[in-house]
């Protein structure tokens, strides 16, 4: 009965995990295109789901502890589900018990490597800004443009296209 449970909750993981997968492909199109608004619904939509894991590894935990009262074990909000496959004797269901966790581990990894795309993108589209403030606002290294330091003509002082201190 519990095993289900464990079950149960290792398949609304992985399901929760992909929905994320999902929205990180939308996070990706959504900065790609800079649509702002998108992408704030996304990061909203993320935070929900984000709060839902967590509540769904509460149940995973106590399922595991279920799962150990019935087996004669002491139960330990520690055990993880790869500690479970080794006091698990039955073969079919420490198969579907490892194939479960095969399955949320590959999503898993998925989402880390869309959300490290993604990241990188947003990193970049920083750089870019500011990058583009320097140019416009006249940064104090280097020049831009090479002008003899002994002339100097009116208006050559200001450095950027507008104050960056206003």
């Amino acid at each position: 009965m519990s095993f289900e449970a464990v079950l149960q909750t290792m398949s609304e993981l992985n399901d929760v995990h992909l929905t994320l997968l999902e929205l990180a492909e939308q996070k990706k199109h959504a900065l790609i295109h800079n649509q702002v608004e998108q992408l704030t619904q996304i990061v909203t939509k993320e935070n929900k789901l984000l709060k839902r894991i967590g509540e769904l590894d509460q149940q995973r935990v106590d399922a595991i502890g279920n799962f150990l009262i019935e087996k004669g074990y002491k139960p330990n909000p520690r055990v993880t589900v790869s500690d479970l496959t080794k006091i698990i004797f039955n073969a079919e269901e420490k198969r579907t018990l490892v194939d479960s966790q095969k399955q949320l581990l590959a999503t898993i990894r998925k989402l880390r490597e869309h959300n490290e795309l993604n990241q990188q993108m947003i990193e970049q589209s920083l750089a870019f800004i500011n990058y583009s403030i320097d140019i416009m606002s006249g940064s104090d290294g280097d020049e831009l443009i090479y002008s003899n330091p002994n002339q100097t003509t009116p208006g050559s002082n200001r450095r950027g296209l507008f104050d960056a201190k206003a």
